[in-house]
């Protein structure tokens, strides 16, 4: 028993049907004019449609019996006389020809410039290059090296040592003489500077600000806040009464403008949209779709007709050559060939097998006979083959021949195989 409260599950909503559109009612011109165009379109249809089906009938039987077969022998008739000959002539004439030319021309282009230049750097330019080197190294190097070492380190160690003394000297002199320049540089050219720039030049720039702050700062704020300002607000005023006055009037003229524009073009044009085009455009709009729908149902009763035609035709070849022809072959050509086969075709298929088979018995035992002649001449001339042992294999005692117990123990008689001269003896 189940203690615990389920909660509960809400009823889940089904889905409300979509309403179907209401079909339109048709006007009385789509009713007048249906039966007269579709009985019209479906005489003019029905033979096209006929024809449209027997050519394409005919074509898919020309397709499929004679252009698909004759395109399939093309295609192997080419690729039996061309491609096969060409990829043939490509690989095994081609291909070598093109490979020997290419080998022999790289051979000889290595032989014309790549080989005389390769022994040339190797037996003459490197040979050189290392005596060269080498005769620099002893005539040039080790004497410049000796010269640096000996001669000129100790001459630069005592020139650096003289430098640094008199350069000490130097520094010492430079300094007083320096103090010296830079104080007289000082009295002639910086100090009378800072005197006129300080005591003249700052005073009568500060003289000048002040007279030109008097004379011409002033007045200008005076007359652009009591003069050109009240000027330019008047202006102002003046040139938004006008503005308006002037939009007042544009606006009474742009309505005017549009009131007799749209009397004279926008009511006539919607009056002949809405009461002329309109109901004409209409009017072809329900015929252009009635010759549309019957040339729909004309085109769809005409397959209908096709096909019974075609039905028929079928039918018809079918009772006049099909039947017939099936009849004459389950008839009589199938009990005539069960006859040849039974009692001609296979009793001579049977003969011929067992006279092949005797034959090649005979064949077979001809050859055996001439094996065995050729075995027993070969024997009969040069002895019975040595039978070979293997390395290190332990030869095995000679089996001695049983002999019938009641015939006597007597030598051998001679034969052609046997020989009693030294040259013939195994």
């Amino acid at each position: 028993m189940d203690l615990e409260k389920r909660p509960l599950t809400a009823p889940q909503a089904q889905p409300q049907p979509q309403p179907q559109p209401q079909p339109q009612a048709e006007g009385c011109l789509a009713v007048a004019i249906r039966i007269p165009v579709r009985i019209v379109v479906l005489v003019l249809v029905v033979p096209v449609r006929l024809v449209w089906d027997a050519l394409a009938v005919c074509g898919r039987f020309v397709y499929f019996r004679g252009l698909r077969p004759v395109g399939r022998a093309l295609a192997w008739l080419g690729r039996t006389l061309i491609v096969t000959p060409l990829a043939w002539l490509i690989e095994y004439v081609i291909t070598p020809v093109a490979l020997g030319v290419t080998y022999a021309t790289v051979w000889l282009l290595k032989a014309v410039f790549v080989w005389p230049w390769v022994a040339l750097w190797r037996y003459v330019v490197v040979p050189v290059g290392n005596g060269l080197g080498w005769l620099g190294r002893v005539l040039v190097v080790i004497p410049a090296m000796w010269l640096y070492a000996s001669v000129l380190t100790p001459i630069g160690h005592a020139i650096a040592w003289l430098a640094r003394g008199i350069a000490a000297g130097a520094a010492v002199a430079g300094r007083g003489i320096g103090a010296v320049l830079v104080w007289l540089l000082k009295a002639v050219f910086v100090w009378p500077w800072v005197g006129l720039w300080r005591y003249v030049v700052v005073p009568v720039g500060k003289g000048l600000a002040w007279l030109g702050r008097v004379l011409i700062v002033v007045p200008a704020v005076w007359l652009y806040a009591s003069v050109l300002t009240p000027i330019g607000h008047a202006i102002a005023w003046l040139a938004r009464g006008v503005g308006a006055g002037i939009a007042w009037t544009a606006r009474g003229i742009g309505t005017v403008l549009a009131a007799l524009g749209r009397w004279i073009f926008v009511v006539p044009a919607v009056a002949l949209w809405r009461w002329v085009l309109a109901p004409i455009g209409r009017g072809i709009a329900v015929v252009v779709r009635e010759i549309g729908a019957a040339f729909g149902h004309a085109w769809r009763i005409a397959g209908y007709v096709s096909l019974a035609v075609g039905r028929f035709l079928g039918r018809l070849l079918r009772w006049l050559f099909v039947d017939p022809v099936r009849w004459v072959y389950r008839t009589v050509l199938t009990p005539v060939g069960h006859a040849v086969r039974d009692g001609v075709w296979r009793p001579t298929a049977r003969a011929v097998k067992d006279a092949g088979r005797a034959t090649r018995q005979a064949l077979a035992a001809a050859r055996r006979s001439v094996r065995e002649a050729r075995a027993d001449v070969r024997r009969m001339l040069f002895g019975a083959p040595k039978e070979q042992v293997p390395a290190g294999a332990v030869p095995r005692e000679p089996v001695p021949v049983p002999v019938a117990r009641r015939e006597p123990d007597t030598a051998e008689a001679r034969t052609l195989g046997s020989s009693t001269t030294a040259l013939t003896k195994d």
